[in-house]
């Protein structure tokens, strides 16, 4: 079976059409939201970095909250494309196995971690001050590790058909935690760690 078809990201989401002055807020949103903490972030200084008036922000977004949901469903919308093309690029179809397509997963995330995920998961992350479901963004944040799941899962059904639930719930475990163990730096390499975890659970394919 071929690798699965990465789907479009969580429906019901009300996103923003992105102007100029739009974009300008979000790029400065993404970086501070990242580096320093959704809560400690104020619109005062997204404007400030962006450029942009508070007025050109709230005209653009309604609230911060929405900005918040766009810096989220945007980081989502991205790592769903860099694995994509990172499957597409890795993996040959004619000598790829079941068990070749789980592994590069987590080679997957070590790759993107290095390059855009410095402070580990931005989901987790936002989850540690997002705990309420009635938040806008709150949606974007569960959906993405839910299809990070399903993901796991269905992949782990290839290898073991009888037993994928139980395994993707494993695979997807040890994912969470290097992603977790990534943003601390607990160890050195922990997605190189999982992965040897992870063959060692995988049946022969």
């Amino acid at each position: 079976m071929g690798t699965p078809a990465i789907p479009h990201p969580v429906h019901g989401v009300r996103r923003v059409t992105m102007t100029r002055g739009a974009r300008r807020v979000l790029e400065a949103a993404e970086r501070l939201f990242y580096e320093r903490g959704i809560h400690a972030v104020g619109v005062d200084l997204i404007a400030a970095e962006a450029g942009v008036t508070k007025k050109t922000l709230y005209d653009r977004f309604g609230s911060k909250e929405q900005v918040v949901v766009e810096y989220l469903a945007g980081r989502d919308e991205r790592w769903r494309a860099f694995l994509a093309r990172y499957l597409d690029d890795h993996l040959d179809p004619a000598r790829t196995t079941s068990r070749d397509r789980v592994l590069a997963v987590f080679d997957a995330s070590r790759a993107w971690s290095a390059e855009y995920g410095s402070k580990g998961c931005s989901m987790v992350n936002a989850h540690a001050e997002i705990s309420d479901p009635a938040h806008p963004a709150f949606p974007v944040i569960a959906g993405q590790k839910e299809w990070m799941l399903a993901l796991f899962t269905r992949l782990a059904g290839d290898v073991d058909p009888d037993g994928a639930d139980r395994l993707g719930r494993t695979l997807m475990l040890l994912h969470e935690g290097a992603l977790v163990a990534h943003g601390l730096k607990v160890f050195p390499d922990p997605f190189a760690h999982a992965r040897d975890q992870a063959d060692e659970l995988l049946p022969a394919s």
